[in-house]
């Protein structure tokens, strides 16, 4: 006699709705990958791993590895016209920094290629409101400034927030 197939149990769903910006790296994954990326961080966080200075004028474009392996891979770098040169001066400090980022040696050598750095226009972070005396006095101990200005307008949003409305589910006596 044939076992009854029990029907899958269906997946717990998250029932909110979720920022473009959590879905992004399950899409973007594949594609970076086929093109040498086993991170799209470091493409994304390319400024926080060199340094503005050098990240004006450069771009990771991919990450190859021996056949089999995740270390000694060589990095490739498309670096505006005449700044290759400074740059090969500066690539053992370059591989050094991925390989902090990575938090092992991922990278072995590096290969530039002369090329056109597209970035994207960087706006300035929109203006924080005063916080309150309260919450203004907690974030000073806070020594990383680009930390203390999310979390001040993280507060200052939560202060300005309208209260939630909690139903009355019950009778008055």
């Amino acid at each position: 006699m044939p076992k009854p197939v029990q029907p899958k149990p269906e997946p717990v769903r998250a029932n909110r709705a979720r920022q473009v910006s959590e879905l992004l790296p399950d899409v973007g994954r594949a594609a970076f990958r086929r093109f040498g990326f086993v991170q799209s961080a470091v493409v994304t966080r390319w400024s926080e791993i060199v340094g503005d200075r050098y990240a004006r004028v450069s771009m990771p474009e991919s990450i190859r590895f021996p056949h089999g392996e995740r270390a000694n891979g060589v990095l490739t770098l498309t670096v505006q016209g005449a700044h290759a040169t400074m740059m090969q001066h500066i690539a053992p400090e370059i591989i050094e920094r991925v390989n902090r980022f990575f938090g092992y040696g991922a990278v072995a050598k590096l290969t530039i290629r002369q090329g056109e750095v597209k970035r994207e226009v960087r706006r300035a972070p929109p203006a924080v409101r005063p916080v309150s005396h309260e919450l203004g006095e907690s974030l000073r101990t806070i020594a990383d400034p680009e930390l203390k200005q999310v979390l001040a307008a993280l507060a200052a949003g939560v202060e300005s927030a309208p209260p939630i409305p909690v139903p009355f589910l019950g009778k008055i006596s």
